[in-house]
């Protein structure tokens, strides 16, 4: 089988190839990435060479790069995308350019290519809040964040394309992810990477929001069982992590770096936060799917593997200190004044 993963230089994608391949090894992928500011080649440094891997530098926007990179493919894992709440509150736009646009194109070429299954990547946010009990498929979408909108118009069009057009498209929702190499404006490389370097880890509003907290390769492992055994035309959550609020996660990762809690800083909350996601994920594990790193050991060795990759992570941060939308741009030493915005 011949494989096109859409945003196979990002966090997802990249632990997804390397996985794909070690497991599968008459297969072959074709990874086609924008390099955006959030994807690495270096991620995928064990594969490069790799005589069934091809990079495709190239965007889902285009149809000549989506045409391209599909010529041969059998199977679709739809992964690009523009991921980060901040971003979207301040400029929308890209959002819906890749995640509308870029997916509406991408579906339109994989019916013309008959690509004979698509896996699409959403989000758990486009069910928005959830204050009590948890949500299964059937529950209603209520975005609340550009972002979160945005990946909500792709998953119609995904079973738009199924409905009118007998298109094999699965879609998948994963609860919050975290793991080794993530871009570091998300909540948990944050805290790492401003304790090692001596910076204050700021949280938004009172700390209270909840987030489930799944490892990247539990959720790999999931999009790999959802290729392999899930059924076109539906939907499957990838819940079944750790719940928590973002106090506890930020006192854990301080605790990790044998740091006290006084590293925190409390700053104004973002507009639209959502304060609690939950999603069951009962019909997923009905094709056999568990998780299996539990959050304490996934966090000691993610913290562990920022530790070890300075050089990975360093002009990453520092590219983000020069964003001026980013409260990254006047970062706090502990015990100096608050920065203006946090992350999620």
């Amino acid at each position: 089988m011949k494989y096109l993963v859409t945003g196979g230089a990002g966090f997802i994608g990249s632990h997804f190839i390397r996985r794909w391949l070690a497991a599968h090894p008459a297969d072959q992928i074709v990874n086609l990435d924008a390099l955006t500011y959030a994807g690495s080649r270096e991620r995928l440094a064990a594969v490069e060479h790799e005589p069934r891997y091809q990079f495709q530098q190239g965007t889902v926007c285009s149809r000549d790069d989506v045409r391209r990179a599909l010529a041969g493919c059998d199977a679709v894992v739809h992964l690009a995308a523009e991921t980060h709440v901040d971003r979207s509150i301040t400029d929308g736009a890209p959002f819906i350019r890749t995640n509308v646009e870029g997916a509406h194109l991408l579906f339109q070429e994989a019916r013309a290519h008959r690509i004979g299954r698509l896996l699409h990547v959403s989000t758990d946010e486009v069910y928005g809040p959830v204050l009590e009990g948890a949500v299964d498929e059937t529950a209603p979408l209520a975005p609340v964040s550009p972002y979160a909108a945005s990946k909500a118009a792709g998953d119609l069009l995904a079973q738009a394309f199924f409905k009118t057009y007998g298109t094999p498209v699965i879609v998948a929702r994963p609860t919050n992810i975290y793991g080794p190499a993530q871009f570091p404006e998300k909540l948990i490389p944050l805290g790492v990477t401003n304790a090692l370097d001596g910076l204050q880890i700021p949280v938004y509003g009172d700390g209270r929001q909840r987030r489930a907290w799944l490892h990247v390769t539990d959720v790999c492992d999931a999009l790999a069982c959802l290729l392999e055994r899930g059924a076109a035309g539906e939907v499957y959550n990838i819940a079944g992590g750790t719940e928590q609020d973002n106090l506890r996660t930020v006192a854990q990762v301080l605790a990790a770096l044998g740091l006290p809690e006084e590293r925190m800083v409390f700053v104004p909350d973002r507009p639209g936060h959502d304060r609690r996601y939950a999603m069951q994920d009962g019909k997923l594990r009905s094709l056999g799917w568990r998780p299996r790193i539990a959050f304490e050991q996934g966090l000691s060795e993610t913290v562990g593997w920022y530790r070890e990759h300075e050089a990975w992570w360093r002009p990453l941060v520092a590219k983000l200190r020069e964003d001026s939308y980013h409260w990254l741009d006047r970062p706090a030493r502990a015990g100096a004044a608050q920065p203006p915005h946090a992350l999620r």
